[in-house]
Order: structure tokens, then C-alpha cells, then sequence
């Protein structure tokens, strides 16, 4: 089986999400990311030496990490392809694009944002950085439903969490379709099952 460590809010929720998405059974373990311990006790550095989340440890003990390469191996792995096209299909490499995209510009533009000695002119900086990529993504979407039209793909979870990353620390005000997009997601089932498992909903947490 697979088992996906993650932490509550973190970037894991997106290979969370797509992993109830698409069916595909798992154990999900959470990290205490400070203390980079486990809820046993157990020293994580030893599943993931970089101490990071998300890691994916797949049934013969390898282990996976990054977000992108997580992403892109559960939908390797997904009972139907729309949710990342075969190999001779171009949109494989649009969704990637998008995946990557979200990596590189989107989700490293946030860290300063979360470090406490980092100075508000540095904070500042990068807030400006995101809504610049805010501004393309939520062109990007349009009306959507998803970024790559009607059919929900690996970035769309990454999506979801890097929205309410910006909406907790910038606002989403200037980005309708993005607001729009995350309230579609919140009524999926999948979105609310992890929201629920990760203690991040007022509801009782399910297993």
C-alpha cells in the first residue's frame, strides 16, 4: 500500500487530495515538520532526509518526494487518463506545464511569507511577486471549471491549496475566478474528506 506523509495545511494536501480522487488506497501518516517527528515518535529525517513534506512511500519501501513528481506519479496511476494524459498526448505536457508552473513561480514565491525573521519590505516583495502570478493563473482559468477545462488534472489540487495559502495571507479579492475555482473545490467530495482527516474543518475528523 501507499503511504503518503503529510502535515495539516502543508503543500501535501494536493497528492492528498488527488490520491482520494482517483480511488487509489493509502495509510496517511502526519509529521510534526518542526520537530520532524512522527505521531510514534519516530525521527521522519529518516523517511525524508530532507524533512520536508510530501513523501510517498510506495509498497516495495522507495520512497518519492516533491510535490510535481508526487503529483505526476499518482496520475500515472489513475484508473482514467484525464487526469494526466497518456504519453503522444500534447496535453501531457500542458498539464505539466501548469504543475510546474505552480512549483517553481507559485509555491517558492510563499516561503518568505511564512518565516518569522524574514523583514516586511521582504515579505512585501514576494506578496507582489504572487499576485503577478495570481494575475496569470487566474487568466489562465477563466471560467474554468478547472485550469485545464472540464476535466479536473494534477495541478487543480495544488491549485486548491496554493489558493488558500493567498487567501489567508494576501487576499483573493482581485482574482474572481480563483475564488470561484477554490469554492468548487471545497463542494468536491475528496477536498472534504482531507479537509476533514487533516483537522481542518469544524466537522469530526473521518478516517
Amino acid at each position: 500500500m501507499l503511504t503518503l506523509y503529510y502535515s495539516p495545511g502543508a503543500c501535501s494536501q494536493a497528492p492528498h487530495i488527488l490520491l482520494h480522487e482517483i480511488g487509489t488506497e493509502h495509510d496517511a501518516k502526519r509529521v510534526d515538520l518542526k520537530a520532524k517527528k512522527l505521531e510514534d515518535g519516530s525521527d521522519y529525517l529518516k523517511v525524508n532526509p530532507k524533512g520536508v513534506v510530501p513523501a510517498l512511500q510506495l509498497p516495495s519501501g522507495e520512497v518519492l518526494t516533491e510535490n510535481s513528481v508526487v503529483l505526476q506519479y499518482l496520475g500515472d496511476r489513475a484508473a482514467w487518463p484525464e487526469v494526466l494524459p497518456p504519453l503522444g498526448n500534447f496535453s501531457r505536457y500542458r498539464v505539466l506545464e501548469l504543475v510546474n508552473f505552480i512549483t517553481t513561480e507559485l509555491h517558492k514565491s510563499f516561503t518568505p511569507l511564512f518565516k518569522p525573521d524574514a523583514s516586511e519590505e521582504t515579505k512585501a516583495y514576494f506578496a507582489r511577486q504572487i499576485a503577478g502570478k495570481l494575475d496569470y493563473i487566474d487568466g489562465r482559468l477563466g471560467a474554468g471549471p478547472f485550469l485545464m477545462g472540464e476535466e479536473l488534472t494534477i495541478p487543480d489540487p495544488y491549485l486548491f491549496v496554493m489558493a488558500g495559502w493567498a487567501e489567508k495571507m494576501i487576499g483573493l479579492d482581485k482574482w474572481p475566478n480563483l475564488v470561484a475555482f477554490r469554492e468548487r473545490m471545497l463542494e468536491r467530495p475528496a477536498v472534504r474528506h482531507v479537509l476533514k482527516f487533516e483537522g481542518l474543518l469544524q466537522e469530526e475528523a473521518v478516517a
